[in-house]
C-alpha cells in the first residue's frame, strides 16, 4: 500500500477535532513525524497508546489542503503559472516553480514563498497566492523538482526531501530568490519568508544573500549558525509558537547575535500555539494567531520592499 493510500484510509471516516481536545502529546509525536524522525505508523501507533481517543487525534492532524484553500487558482485578482529556471551547483542544474503575480503589469516587489520538509504542497502555493493579491510577485519553489516534484502527498514528499543533497537544495533554493530578484516583473525589491525548514531556510537565506535581501520573515525555523548571522543586512520578523521547544531553545543565542551585528530585527511568540500554527490544513492551525502574524508579514514587506 502507497503513503498516500495510507493516509486516505487513516484519514476516512473522521469527525471534526479541534486543537483543543487533542493532547499535547499527541502534538509532539507529530512534530516528530512532520520533522522525519518517525514514520507515519509510529506516529500513529504511539498516538494509539499515550491517550484515550489518541489515534482519533493523531488522524485528524493529517492535512486537508483542498479544504485549506483560500485564494482559488483562478482568481481573477492574480495570474499563476509554473516556470522552470537554471539552477547552477543545485540538485539537477533546473528548477521549477509556482510564480503568480498580481493584476496589471508591474513591476511588482518580490517575495520567495518556501515550503516545509516535503516540497511544494497545496498549502504553500495558496500562501503564495495570499502575497499575490496583496501586491506582490510571488515564486514558490519546489525542491523536489529534480527527483519529479512535489508527489501528490507529504509522506512521500518528506521521503524525496530527505534523501536530496541538502546543500544542493538550499543553493537551488538561493539560485530561485535570485532569479525572481532579476525577473521582468519584479521591481528588484526581494523579501522571503518560509515555515519549518522554509524558515530555518530563510534564516540561511538572510545569510547568503546580505544586502540583495530586503526583508525576512522566518515562520519556527532554526536560527542561522551564530558565525554566520554578520552578513545578514536585512530586517528580520522572526515567528515562533510557544509549544515548539526545540527551535525556541535556538533563540537566546540567535537574538545575542542579532544584537551584537546590529542586525533590524522583531520576534513574536504566539501564546498557546503549536509549532505550524499558520498551516490551516490541519488542527494545529490557530486562526487568530495566523491572522495576526500574517498580517504582521505582509505589514512588514509592504515596509520595505513597496
Amino acid at each position: 500500500m502507497s503513503a498516500k493510500q495510507d493516509i486516505e484510509e487513516a484519514s476516512s471516516g473522521l469527525t471534526a477535532i479541534t486543537q483543543l481536545e487533542i493532547d499535547q502529546r499527541v502534538f509532539d509525536l507529530y512534530d516528530e513525524y512532520c520533522h522525519g524522525h518517525i514514520d507515519r505508523r509510529t506516529f500513529l501507533q504511539r498516538a494509539s497508546v499515550v491517550t484515550a481517543g489518541g489515534l482519533a487525534m493523531a488522524q485528524a492532524l493529517l492535512p486537508r489542503y483542498a479544504q485549506a484553500q483560500t485564494v482559488s487558482f483562478t482568481d481573477a485578482r492574480i495570474k499563476a503559472r509554473y516556470v522552470t529556471y537554471p539552477s547552477p551547483g543545485g540538485n539537477s542544474g533546473t528548477m521549477r516553480g509556482y510564480l503568480v503575480q498580481p493584476e496589471g503589469n508591474g513591476p511588482f516587489p518580490a517575495v520567495l514563498v518556501l515550503h516545509e520538509n516535503r516540497g511544494l504542497n497545496p498549502y504553500i502555493e495558496d500562501v503564495a497566492r495570499r502575497l499575490a493579491i496583496e501586491g506582490f510577485l510571488a515564486l514558490a519553489p519546489d525542491g523536489l523538482f529534480p527527483v519529479g516534484g512535489y508527489p501528490g502527498n507529504d509522506d512521500d514528499g518528506r521521503a524525496l526531501q530527505a534523501g536530496l543533497d541538502q546543500g544542493k537544495l538550499r543553493t537551488d533554493m538561493l539560485n530561485s530568490a535570485r532569479f525572481l530578484k532579476a525577473h521582468a516583473l519584479s521591481s528588484g525589491k526581494l523579501g522571503v519568508t518560509g515555515f519549518c525548514w522554509g524558515g530555518s531556510t530563510t534564516n540561511a537565506l538572510a545569510v547568503a544573500l546580505g544586502a540583495d535581501l530586503q526583508a525576512g520573515v522566518p515562520f519556527y525555523g532554526a536560527a542561522a549558525e551564530t558565525a554566520s548571522v554578520p552578513a545578514i543586512k536585512a530586517p528580520l520578523l522572526i515567528q515562533y509558537a510557544e509549544h515548539d521547544q526545540r527551535i525556541n531553545a535556538m533563540w537566546p543565542a540567535f537574538e545575542a547575535a542579532l544584537k551584537a551585528n546590529g542586525v533590524p530585527y522583531e520576534m513574536h511568540i504566539y501564546p498557546g500555539t503549536q509549532h505550524g500554527f499558520h498551516n490551516n490544513s490541519t488542527p494545529r492551525y490557530d486562526e487568530a494567531a495566523a491572522q495576526l502574524a500574517w498580517s504582521r508579514t505582509i505589514a512588514f514587506f509592504k515596509r520595505l520592499l513597496d
